[in-house]
């Protein structure tokens, strides 16, 4: 999720600080909170703990789009490592019998 940084670089503060704060904090979390909840919690609670990060991974989705839109700034990059992150996700999630 390193690209985000880079990406959010790119956005004037005054105009969008609040937004890139946010987007810099979900990318660390998202990643961070996988490897902790894997080595702390059972199977069950690391299932629930990857659909939460599932969730904000839509979010940050969303915030890049509305990044987009408001500032004519490429994405496109940065949403193509995000998609394939949701892809490697879902393929984890499928692979535990615990449903919540």
């Amino acid at each position: 999720m390193k690209n985000i940084y880079g990406l959010t670089s790119n956005i004037p503060n005054d105009e969008m600080f609040g937004l890139i704060s946010e987007l810099r904090r979900r990318a660390i979390s998202i990643s961070s909170n996988i490897g902790e909840k894997k080595k702390r919690g059972s199977e069950k609670d690391f299932s629930k703990f990857l659909r939460i990060n599932d969730g904000s991974a839509t979010e940050l989705e969303t915030q890049l789009i509305i990044i987009e839109y408001r500032n004519q700034i490429d994405i496109k990059d940065s949403l193509q490592l995000l998609l394939g992150f949701k892809k490697i996700l879902a393929t984890i999630l499928k692979s535990f019998p615990c449903k919540l």
